[in-house]
């Protein structure tokens, strides 16, 4: 996936899936009916004659319609579709006024180039505030420790991780998996100090990818040029932290703000 290097708004082009599923306007009802019935992904198929979209085709289309009859009889053909050069914001508003769940992307000739969902949508506005985050830290690192830091985003092997956070909480940790399942989860935010990966930030997310069988992640690595002494690998050696397996997974009813509430509530 690919950033604006213009520094505008993010497009459509930057988050869409180019990869869509699509069938054919001579396909049979039946046959796309068992298409959607079999798969975990689609409910519905953008209808493409080579690769011009004719139409759109729902699971809703297909209820009332015969198991002969072709699709191009009970697709809708009253599209809403969106460009690739639109803006993530602008699509974003067709999909919550509409209702409609993925947008057909097609390009200036109508062939279809790719597909965005209200769940790309969604990682766009969680990816955009990342960076900002990672801006704050190296300046905090830069006047801390007088020193100048660079960035790189790249992917890191979860293996090489030193973890500077002791506990997760696994109501935290399921919320972390669906978000890697569904392709929603930020980058983590990982300093390379000399020859550490510290993990400043995404212990839920590295954990839950750990559980869903993930080596590797993609991250946004603050590069220290020359060794320093940093108190967050001083917190990994005081709560003997080496690797993610070191991680405690802590139950939700011992969670900070569940015990404060409880406490609050015992007090009335």
């Amino acid at each position: 996936m690919q950033q604006a290097s213009d520094g505008s708004k993010p497009k459509v082009k930057e988050y869409m899936t180019q990869d869509v599923a699509t069938v054919s306007p001579d396909a049979t009802v039946g046959d796309v009916a068992s298409r959607i019935a079999e798969s975990d992904d689609h409910s519905g198929y953008p209808v493409c004659d080579r690769r011009r979209v004719e139409g759109f085709i729902s699971a809703t289309d297909l209820l009332l319609a015969d198991d002969d009859e072709p699709i191009f009889k009970a697709m809708t053909t009253d599209l809403i579709v969106a460009h690739p050069e639109m803006k993530i914001t602008d699509a974003a508003r067709v999909i919550l006024r509409s209702g409609i769940q993925k947008l057909p992307v097609v390009d200036d000739a109508g062939n279809l180039v790719g597909i965005i969902s209200n769940a790309d949508v969604i990682r766009s506005q969680i990816e955009r505030a990342t960076p900002e985050k990672v801006l704050k830290l190296m300046q905090t690192l830069e006047n801390i420790h007088d020193v100048e830091l660079r960035q790189d985003r790249r992917t890191v092997p979860l293996s090489t991780l030193v973890p500077t956070q002791s506990r997760v909480y696994a109501d935290e940790l399921e919320g972390r998996k669906y978000e890697l399942e569904h392709g929603l989860a930020e980058p983590l935010v990982v300093i390379e100090n000399g020859d550490t990966l510290l993990l400043a930030d995404g212990h839920h997310r590295v954990l839950a990818a750990d559980r869903l069988g993930i080596d590797e992640m993609d991250a946004y690595v603050i590069v220290v040029d020359r060794e320093i002494e940093l108190g967050m690998a001083q917190t990994a050696e005081t709560e003997e932290l080496e690797s993610i397996d070191d991680i405690e997974v802590v139950d939700y009813a011992r969670h900070p703000l569940v015990e404060t509430t409880e406490r609050l509530q015992s007090e009335e």
